[in-house]
């Protein structure tokens, strides 16, 4: 299963500052988050970056491994 791990307004809508998910990519990854977690979430990942490994995603067909790890970087204020 990856490990999602939330970030600030991220863990705040989730519930949760991380969490075990099973999504063969990233778009059902999304959706299963939307769907477990509700609408709170889905504003605050609309406006987020996620990380899969430690890099960006821009694809949401990037494959996921089982051991994957996916940041949810809301937007941060601040310097």
């Amino acid at each position: 299963m990856a490990t999602v791990r939330y970030f600030a307004a991220a863990a705040e809508a989730a519930g949760t500052d991380q969490e075990q998910v099973s999504a063969g990519t990233i778009e059902s990854l999304v959706a299963g988050l939307v769907t477990k977690h509700g609408s709170a979430l889905e504003l605050v990942l609309r406006r987020s970056s996620l990380l899969h490994e430690g890099r960006y995603v821009f694809d949401p067909a990037v494959s996921l491994s089982p051991d994957a790890v996916v940041d949810v970087l809301p937007p941060f204020a601040g310097g």
